[in-house]
C-alpha cells in the first residue's frame, strides 16, 4: 500500500521553499561581508541542500501519482544535503573573514546514510549556532530562541529518521516536523535582516 499521498508529496516541497528563501536572504545579506571564498561555501551549501530537497520532494510525487518509483533521485537525497548543509555552515563561520577561503568537497558512493546524516547535524546545528551568536550581537534574543528551535526541531527529525516505519502517519509527523524546522530557521533569518545584518 502506498503510504505517500499526494497532497503528502507536495507539502514535502514547503520546507524545500522555506530553505531557499532562508538561504537567499542570507546570502543578500552577507555577501558584502564575506570573502569569496566563504561565499561560494555558503552558496555552494544552500545549492546542494536545495537540490537535495527537490529531489526528494520530486521522488515523492512521482511516487505518489504512481508514475514511477525512481530511487536514484532518492537514494541521492542525504549525500547531497549532507555535505550541502556542511558548506553551508562553514560558509557562515567565515563570513565575517575576509582571507581567502578555499575549500573542495568529493561525494563519493557510499552505502550508508549515516556519514551524511553526521554532516547535516554538524552543518545544520553549527549553521543555526553561528546566526545564533549573530542574533545575540544584534540584541535579537527572539531570533536566537528561534533558531533553538528550529535546531531542536530538526534534531527531531533524526529521532523519527531512526524510527521512521514508512507509515503515513509517520511521513506526516515528519512533514510537519520539518516545516515547523525550517519555519522557525526562515523567521530567524527574517528578524536579523530587519535588524540590519547587511550592515
Amino acid at each position: 500500500m502506498n503510504s505517500i499521498s499526494v497532497p503528502m508529496a507536495i507539502i514535502d516541497f514547503i520546507p524545500v521553499l522555506l530553505f531557499f528563501i532562508t538561504a537567499i536572504i542570507l546570502q543578500r545579506d552577507l555577501y558584502y561581508k564575506m570573502s569569496k571564498g566563504a561565499f561560494a561555501l555558503l552558496a555552494a551549501g544552500s545549492i546542494m541542500v536545495l537540490i537535495g530537497g527537490i529531489y526528494k520532494a520530486g521522488w515523492k510525487i512521482l511516487y505518489a501519482l504512481e508514475i514511477c518509483d525512481y530511487q536514484a533521485i532518492n537514494t541521492a537525497f542525504f549525500p547531497m544535503q549532507g555535505p550541502g548543509f556542511l558548506l553551508f555552515f562553514l560558509g557562515l563561520l567565515f563570513s565575517g573573514n575576509k582571507r581567502k577561503d578555499t575549500a573542495a568537497v568529493a561525494v563519493v558512493p557510499y552505502t550508508s546514510n549515516l556519514p551524511f546524516i553526521i554532516m547535516q547535524v554538524i552543518g545544520l546545528g553549527g549553521a543555526q549556532m553561528v546566526l545564533m551568536v549573530k542574533a545575540l550581537k544584534l540584541k535579537k534574543k527572539n531570533a536566537a530562541i528561534l533558531f533553538i528551535v528550529s535546531f531542536i526541531f530538526m534534531l527531531g527529525m533524526g529521532y523519527l529518521g531512526s524510527k521512521f516505519d514508512s507509515s503515513s502517519k509517520m511521513n506526516w509527523i515528519a512533514q510537519v516536523t520539518n516545516i515547523i524546522s525550517e519555519a522557525a530557521l526562515l523567521a530567524g533569518v527574517v528578524i536579523l535582516h530587519k535588524a540590519g545584518l547587511d550592515k
